[in-house]
């Protein structure tokens, strides 16, 4: 059982760090880049924007990263 959480933290690990790496920052890095998008006003205030999923998918990802390692932690 621990060796499959252990797994899966991993694999949320690793989806955590490819979803932060594409994201646009201020500089509009990696995702600007490859992209290649204009940034009209529409487009960066959109809640369905590129940026907007990548934020959210974020979030969710990241929560999922601390549950599951304080449930490791505590096994």
């Amino acid at each position: 059982m621990k060796t499959a959480i252990v797994i899966i933290d991993l694999l949320i690990c690793l989806a955590l760090i490819v979803i932060v790496t594409v994201q646009s920052g201020k500089t509009s890095g990696l995702s600007g880049a490859l992209g290649g998008g204009s940034d009209t006003f529409l487009s960066k205030n959109s809640g369905k924007s590129f940026d907007a999923k990548l934020a959210r998918a974020t979030k969710w990802v990241a929560g999922a990263f601390v549950v599951l390692t304080l449930a490791l932690n505590l096994i």
